[in-house]
């Protein structure tokens, strides 16, 4: 349907209508690739434009690099095509076309005697927790996205919602199976979140950390070991109170660590830590949910007791690719949450009744955010 113009367009509108009409002009961009400085930026402009036209593809040509477990083929030795195609059951011309697009994308890296290696970032993969793992569960969400216009004017019916009941059922029983899914997926992942947050906030002087929605305990394991003296509370579903004990006796973690099986939904958390953290927890969840759930959380907290909140965050005012590119449409594909930036996340915890509530920098933001604060 379409809108009527208004009586009166203010001049900063004006003015922005010109300067996109006249990028927009094919007679303006001819004229900008003759001068030197224009075209330069033209061509970058041209294919940054490309790139995300082309965004899908090499997405499925890393999909591709994973599945056929190149990284792992390529870890010891260059290989020819023939090498890779027998190995990887593709005939000689696809794997070419492969492992071109693999090179062109830095995962792979054609040298002067024709063979493959493994490029920078293809070289890197393994090394990242989780990502082969996370690259390999895309396809769930690609489905999703098929048709775009539709996911965004109405994505109530979408896979993903499917793939993480666990986040549905949280008011109830969970089947393990479901359970486990979910939290190994997480599991794989939560290590490079845990890195980065043990980074950037600091536990001294905090005795005992409870975690809440915490899975299998990846977070409090590499909490505890970071510091030896800490005690570990890990509160989540009765689903998942059997792994994280094994997490926790196989680290030898097991004689300072206490598992509370509950919903935070439903039941009270419980009380005795001095730092409480919620790890990838508050975007999984409504304004509502997170509004009980932060009330709780300050009840349970003694006075000068702190709130760690760590997850991928919009970049609200300044939107940013991993937040708001990725994250945005992950969150609406779940139907569950949204993700938030740093500043709606505080005043969140504000309004909670948290003080001295403070944004941290962390150093991989498309890893995670942070927002501490503290109950005065």
């Amino acid at each position: 349907m379409a809108l009527a113009e208004p009586d009166h367009i203010p001049l900063r509108d004006r003015l922005y209508a010109w300067k996109t009409a006249l990028i927009g002009s094919r007679g303006f961009q001819k004229r900008a690739a003759r001068m030197p400085i224009a075209a330069s930026v033209a061509r970058k402009d041209g294919e940054a434009l490309f790139d995300l036209v082309a965004g899908f593809v090499h997405s499925q040509i890393l999909m591709a690099f994973v599945e056929l477990n190149l990284p792992q083929h390529l870890a010891r030795q260059p290989h020819s095509l023939e090498d890779l195609a027998q190995r990887t059951d593709v005939p000689v011309d696809r794997m070419r076309v492969l492992a071109q697009g693999a090179a062109a994308l830095g995962l792979m890296k054609r040298r002067r005697d024709g063979r493959y290696a493994l490029g920078r970032f293809g070289a890197a993969l393994p090394g990242i927790p989780g990502l082969a793992q996370m690259i390999r569960h895309h396809d769930v969400l690609y489905r999703d996205l098929a048709d775009p216009a539709a996911f965004f004017r109405d994505g109530s019916a979408t896979e993903l919602a499917e793939f993480w009941p666990y986040v549905f059922g949280a008011t109830g029983d969970v089947d393990p199976e479901i359970a486990a899914k979910y939290s190994d997926l997480m599991a794989d992942s939560q290590a490079l979140v845990a890195e980065e947050t043990l980074t950037h906030v600091k536990l001294n002087g905090v005795k005992t950390l409870l975690d809440i929605g915490g899975g299998t305990g990846v977070f409090l394991s590499a909490a505890g070991h970071a510091y030896p003296d800490l005690s570990l509370h890990l509160f989540d579903l009765p689903a998942v109170v059997a792994p994280a004990q094994a997490r926790f006796d196989c680290e030898g973690l097991a004689p300072r660590a206490q598992i509370t099986a509950g919903s935070f939904r439903t039941d009270a958390l419980p009380s005795g830590a001095d730092a409480i953290s919620l790890v990838r927890v508050l975007y999984d969840h409504s304004d509502d949910t997170v509004r009980m759930l932060l009330a709780k959380v300050h009840a349970a907290l003694p006075a000068n007791g702190r709130v760690i909140v760590a997850e991928p965050m919009s970049g609200g005012a300044r939107p940013s690719r991993a937040g708001d590119a990725y994250f945005g449409p992950y969150c609406l594909a779940m139907r569950t949450g949204r993700v938030r930036s740093a500043t709606e996340i505080s005043e969140h915890l504000a309004k909670a009744g948290f003080s001295a509530v403070t944004v941290k920098k962390t150093s991989r933001p498309f890893v995670t955010g942070l927002v501490t604060a503290t109950k005065l």
